[in-house]
């Protein structure tokens, strides 16, 4: 089920709950989104409670979750986010540098307070959306701290507020430059072509 929140341009879709329980962290935060001041927010906050499939095997969006790549075909979003959860014992296996050689993408980037940022599946970036589009994955604890709900909170209202990816990497760039200098580097490392 899709909530829409505005209308015209600039369209983002939000998705969480992608997979297993994370719909338990991450839904609440997702309906609790207001209306942009712009363009149109469509939010998908329970993708799937169904038993964990990750979102980089290539059977996610065509089997287990067609409806999100249905939602994605019909509204051609042109900012993109998922958000998604993780326990404690996984942080080393989504920010470790053996990541691109385990799964084939690069590692998250630990923005603040145990948040994550990275791409979204290659399986659906480089298909369904154009070079200039914004596609990021946001990561949370699923036993979030008040600050890691409080940055997740301030990342989620930047994303719906912004107009296209150059004003995401703005304030990126502005508010958390290190980690903005990794992303680039990982995203033109892995998207060159894209770019």
């Amino acid at each position: 089920m899709i909530e829409r929140l505005g209308s015209g341009s600039p369209v983002r879709l939000f998705a969480g709950g992608l997979h297993g329980d994370e719909w338990e962290t991450t839904t609440p935060l997702l309906e609790g989104l207001t209306q942009p001041l712009t363009g149109t927010l469509l939010v998908m906050s329970k993708v799937s409670g169904n038993e964990y499939l990750s979102t980089l095997d290539r059977d996610y969006y065509t089997h287990y979750a067609p409806h999100l790549l249905e939602a994605i075909k019909e509204y051609r979003p042109c900012i993109y986010l998922e958000l998604h959860s993780y326990s404690k014992d996984n942080f080393s296996i989504l920010t470790g540098d053996g990541r691109f050689e385990r799964h084939g993408v690069p590692a998250y980037i630990e923005i603040e307070a145990g948040v994550l940022m990275g791409s979204v599946s290659p399986h659906i970036r480089r298909d369904h959306f154009s070079p200039y589009d914004l596609c990021v994955s946001f990561e949370m604890p699923k036993r979030a701290s008040g600050q890691s709900l409080k940055v997740i909170g301030r990342l989620l209202d930047l994303v719906k507020e912004c107009r296209d990816r150059e004003a995401f990497v703005r304030y990126m760039k502005t508010h958390y430059p290190e980690q903005t200098k990794v992303a680039v580097r990982n995203y033109l490392r892995f998207y060159g072509d894209l770019y």
